[in-house]
């Protein structure tokens, strides 16, 4: 093998550039961490992609360097390296590259490395920057430079072990002194320079220091992995470094590079060292802690999608905080007298303990930490609907110390993650975050802030996160605050939406004076009001051939049907219901008197007894369902009509022997009519029905929740046939009056 230091003259150079390009193993990582974060972890995950020899200084020893996020230190990492150099400081033919750890990674190889430091014609070569640190009255001291980053940072430097170790050997400050005012007064000595043969890498070819620089920085997707690029200087950065207030942008970088996630592959490391739950004798013990801090639409709703999830029951504990006085407290009462028994472990805590927000989170964040059997705890507020229900294992999966599943409010952008902070540590839109959303880019995601449903590391909680009062921090919102103090303890937070989850409640405009609430959630929360008010077989109408099973059979012997008469499912039993409590609940049936002020006129010539919905407030909510849910069905049964949706006359009608049994025959005032059966025939009345004239064909009610449809005028006189016992009651409207 050659050594380059035989070699004479000016060739000495050239073959020290050929010699390290080809014996890349002849560059030493040297990095300290005193303890392996995510960001340790992170940052040797990159290295060892590269295939760096890297060797850790300090691990295991108590870090006594300060606070060097927010202030001066780091001069421990100066006296660990100056003992390590002292074993180093002959070996001529190695290169030296000294990088932070908890905040860097890696975005290329040893070979592009080293050609880079051998283009640089130093010997010393150090990371710069464009914002000073931290004696800014050095700043007039500074070589001059016409163009690229003036000051030096020592986040980052490359140079050969000699030299290295000629400039750590001056050290002789104490460990909490700061490292790079010690490395800038050896730089701006002119004489040391030129002894040391020292320079900055002033435009970024390889070591890219964030701060002061975040706007110059672009990720470049190509064939293979992904670079960052400094787009002031054209180049592709080496070596990647989160400092001072840049770490969260950072993460946003470590989500690419060097290639966990891109156009080609997707993401590359998303199946890597999950837990194999079906390797295991029994699955993790996870604690579930249920927050209903404001009211909430579809809670019962929201209790059976816990219930669904595939997860054995012998290994969940419950834990809920009810923050809404009485209104809620049936709902818990009911779920909690149903499956008490169904979990391990069933704690409620509710409003009468007076407890913030905060507090209850960490209580329930408690619960699990001084569980020692605690493996998980997974925290889920009332307003997320987990509709997928493997939710819970494919998150126990992931093995995280804490990972989300993307939620979203359906039909927008609000989600329960942000992609970045602003300045003030308030929501920052991403470059990716349309993308996540909506699941164009599928993968893990580390990010800074998430909410509403999340898997916590029982570990964790009794190691980084030991603290107890993660969710009080001086004017911030529990989540903010718990986010705010993972960032702080270097805990890394992920997002994945690798699969469907589920999805985000609305509920800024809930109004609870109703008797059913959700009833009014028509526009709030289409999904959830459609998946419980609506009829299952619903959108069958218009996926098969539907015709005859919705044509209503005059003679079922002879299959002759009423000509233009169809009936069809459209409301759940549920749906049902919850509008005859609520007609109930008003109470002020009008009678089937002639005389009505609620009419234009005043005078109803064929009355019912009955109640509108506008009495109700629910009017509006009424002609929504009839757009949404009647529509298509008019343009199906009655092809060529295009139905304007609207109907003023909106109602629920009250048959009862003792106070009307039945209707005369009459002309609807509409183009066509609904008529929604909203009880069961022969278990809560008897008789009832309707007779066309012209056709002289009777219909019976139809199955509950199943509407009746026909024209109103002209064609189709009809009457109400007798209620002989029971009550029944029927949903009308006449639309396209």
């Amino acid at each position: 093998m050659l050594h380059p230091r035989r070699l004479v003259g000016g060739h000495e150079a050239n073959v020290r550039c050929v010699f390290f390009l080809c014996f890349p193993e002849k560059l030493l990582v040297l990095t300290v961490a005193t303890e392996e974060t995510d960001g340790f972890q992170r940052f040797l995950q990159s290295a060892r992609y590269f295939n760096y020899s890297v060797k850790v200084l300090g691990m295991g020893e108590a870090w006594k360097g300060g606070d060097v996020g927010h202030s001066i230190g780091g001069g421990q990492k100066v006296r660990l390296l100056k003992e390590a150099m002292e074993a180093l400081a002959d070996q001529d033919d190695l290169v030296v590259l000294f990088v932070d750890s908890y905040d860097l990674i890696f975005a290329g190889g040893p070979e592009e490395i080293l050609r880079k430091f051998q283009q640089a014609n130093h010997k010393v070569l150090f990371a710069a920057e464009g914002l000073i640190w931290p004696d800014k009255r050095l700043a007039d001291k500074y070589p001059l430079v016409r163009s690229g980053k003036r000051y030096l940072n020592s986040g980052g430097f490359i140079g050969y072990a000699s030299q290295i170790n000629r400039i750590v050997s001056q050290w002789s400050l104490h460990d909490n002194d700061d490292d790079q005012l010690f490395y800038t007064k050896i730089y701006l000595d002119p004489l040391q320079r030129q002894t040391l043969n020292m320079t900055l890498d002033h435009k970024c070819q390889i070591f890219l220091t964030l701060n002061g620089a975040a706007d110059e920085v672009l990720l470049k997707f190509g064939t293979g992995r992904v670079r960052v690029r400094n787009t002031a200087h054209d180049s592709l950065p080496v070596v990647v470094h989160g400092n001072r207030n840049t770490k969260i942008f950072l993460n946003y970088l470590g989500n690419y590079v060097p290639n966990m996630w891109n156009y080609e592959h997707g993401c590359s490391l998303c199946d890597k060292d999950i837990l194999d739950l079906s390797r295991l004798n029994e699955f993790p013990s996870v604690l579930v802690g249920v927050f209903i801090e404001k009211p909430t639409p579809f809670l019962p709703e929201f209790f059976q999608r816990l219930l669904s999830l595939d997860y054995p029951k012998d290994r969940l504990k419950l834990f809920v905080h009810n923050n809404v006085s009485v209104f809620h407290e049936k709902h818990i009462q009911k779920f909690w007298e149903e499956h008490r028994n169904t979990f391990s472990d069933f704690k409620i805590v509710g409003p009468e303990e007076n407890l913030s927000q905060g507090e209850a989170r960490n209580m329930g964040m408690d619960l699990c930490r001084k569980d020692a059997a605690c493996d998980f705890y997974f925290s889920v507020d009332s307003d997320v609907m987990l509709t997928n229900s493997q939710t819970l294992k494919l998150l126990v999966e992931q093995n995280r110390k804490i990972i989300g599943p993307l939620v979203t409010r359906h039909g927008k952008l609000w989600s329960n993650f942000w992609g970045a902070l602003s300045p003030d540590g308030y929501y920052a839109r991403s470059e990716d975050y349309i993308d996540i959303v909506q699941r164009k880019r599928v993968g893990v995601w580390n990010i800074p802030y998430m909410a509403h449903v999340y898997l916590v590391k029982g570990s964790a909680l009794r190691n980084e996160l030991n603290e107890r009062n993660h969710f009080v921090l001086e004017k911030l919102d529990p989540d903010m605050a718990f986010c705010r103090n993972a960032r702080e303890m270097g805990v890394f937070m992920y997002i994945t939406n690798s699969h469907e989850f589920g999805r985000l409640i609305s509920t800024a405009n809930y109004n609870i004076s109703h008797y059913n609430n959700d009833l009014w959630q028509i526009f709030e929360n289409p999904v959830d009001w459609k998946e419980k008010y609506i009829h299952e077989n619903y959108t069958r109408i218009f996926t098969e051939n539907y015709m005859e099973e919705v044509c209503v059979k005059l003679k079922p012997r002879h299959h002759l049907p009423c000509p233009d008469v169809f009936w069809f499912p459209v409301f759940t039993q549920k749906a049902c219901d919850e509008i005859v409590e609520e007609m109930e609940h008003y109470g002020s049936w009008s009678g089937g008197k002639h005389e009505d002020k609620r009419i234009t006129g005043g005078y109803e010539t064929v009355p019912t007894d009955d109640i509108h919905m506008k009495q109700i407030g629910f009017d509006k909510e009424w002609l929504h369902f009839i757009r949404e849910f009647i529509s298509p069905v008019t343009l199906k049964v009655f092809s060529g009509y295009y139905t304007k949706g609207y109907a003023i006359m909106n109602f629920v009608v009250k048959y009862t022997p003792e106070r009307q049994a039945y209707l005369r025959p009459h002309h609807d005032s509409s183009t066509f009519t609904i008529n929604i059966a909203l009880n069961n025939k022969d278990t809560d009345f008897q008789g009832g029905g309707c007779r066309f004239h012209r056709y002289n064909c009777s219909i019976e009610s139809p199955r509950k929740g199943w509407s009746f449809m026909h024209p109103g005028r002209l064609t189709h006189l009809h009457e109400g046939l007798p209620t002989t016992n029971g009550t029944r009651y029927i949903a009308v409207s006449f639309i396209d009056p």
